[in-house]
């Protein structure tokens, strides 16, 4: 197994639509065709994982009205570039390991709230296809898009067949 302790504890959340589309969000400052992700965030010392996983999917939407539908089982990890100068590779990160979650949206768009805490990190958002994820992730992150659209992809089917 790969040594992950130089990798940030983290989640992602892949907020599907009764029709089995998924929620896409651009990120803030960014452009097409790589600026559209899903709500991704660190966990905090202690927390839960579905706990962080709701926590930073409302930080990020404004969203509450979620039912969990799916898990992945283990950890799906990147690594950051060599020329990647953020935030959390500048704290001494190598990666991020993420535990994903998959929920189903039980409420109204009008709860979608971009602008629900601070620090926005999306300034747009639309519904798209699961199989559109690994076109429109920054490169470095598609190998672990991959792997989430895979934990996923029977559940956008199940969802769409109704």
């Amino acid at each position: 197994m790969t040594d992950l302790s130089q990798h940030r504890p983290n989640v992602g959340v892949v907020l599907f639509h009764r029709d089995g589309r998924v929620w896409y969000g651009r990120r803030a400052g960014t452009k097409d065709p790589h600026g559209w992700q899903f709500p991704q965030g660190g966990v905090d010392e202690g927390e839960d994982f579905e706990a962080a996983a709701r926590r930073e999917l409302h930080e990020e939407t404004g969203v509450r009205s979620v039912e969990l539908l799916a898990a992945t089982p283990g950890w799906i990890a990147y690594d950051f570039p060599a020329d990647y100068i953020g935030s959390k590779a500048a704290r001494g990160w190598r990666g991020q390991k993420q535990k994903w979650f998959a929920y189903g949206f039980t409420g109204e768009e009008s709860e979608i709230d971009l602008d629900a805490h601070d620090e926005i990190e999306f300034d747009a958002w639309r519904w798209g296809r699961l199989d559109e994820a690994c076109d429109l992730i920054v490169p470095f992150k598609r190998p672990a898009y991959e792997q989430v659209v895979a934990a996923f992809t029977g559940l956008a089917r199940m969802l769409a067949e109704g």
